[in-house]
């Protein structure tokens, strides 16, 4: 016994959706890639300059810690200054050494950034987006899964830029010109970078 189909105005059963000409999807705007979708549009994919943009504000914390701890250091310096008087030379000979306390300040400061960046390099691996690339609204994803790539495949990630600078920096310039704005790193880990 068949049951009546539910109350409503449902079309028949059949191919959806119904052949026909479709326009083009507009410009911009469009989704994170799809698994094995294949190359979306250039414009899809992150410009390089908001990739440098995420650069240069993930650097800015690591940085101003690392300075405190270096002015802290240079402060607390001990300044030992020599007059010599040797072959007719006059003059003052200073050399200048930090301070026990100045390499403690250094060494937790340079620590504490380092622990920021581990942290920033976790964010990224769960949510896809390190501090700078969420100021710059996109993220990291796996190119296979579409989805964030975890902690481990982060670090990885990061380790694999050694390649992008040991040719003159030049893989980091290859956003300007592949068809999916992808670094060397990017295609040795298959990630991509896509807008929020």
């Amino acid at each position: 016994m068949t049951q009546p189909p539910p109350p409503g105005n449902y079309p028949p059963p059949g191919n959806y959706p119904p052949p026909g000409n479709y326009p083009p999807p507009p410009p911009g705007n469009y989704p994170p890639p799809v698994p094995g979708a294949g190359v979306l549009p250039k414009e899809a994919y992150t410009p390089w300059i908001k990739r440098v943009g995420a650069w240069i504000v993930d650097g800015v914390i690591p940085g101003i810690l690392v300075g405190i701890g270096e002015i802290v250091a240079f402060a607390t310096g001990e300044n030992n200054c020599v007059s010599r008087s040797e072959n007719n030379d006059y003059g003052v000979s200073c050399t200048s050494q930090p301070s026990a306390l100045g390499m403690i300040v250094l060494f937790v400061f340079i620590a504490a950034a380092a622990v920021f960046a581990f942290w920033n390099l976790y964010r990224q691996g769960k949510t896809g987006s390190t501090i700078g690339k969420s100021v710059m609204k996109f993220k990291v994803i796996s190119e296979k899964t579409g989805q964030p790539i975890g902690f481990g495949m982060s670090i990885v990630r990061q380790i694999c830029h050694f390649v992008d600078g040991i040719i003159c920096y030049i893989g980091y310039l290859f956003p300007l010109w592949d068809a999916k704005r992808q670094t060397i790193a990017d295609k040795i880990v298959s990630t991509i970078c896509v807008p929020l």
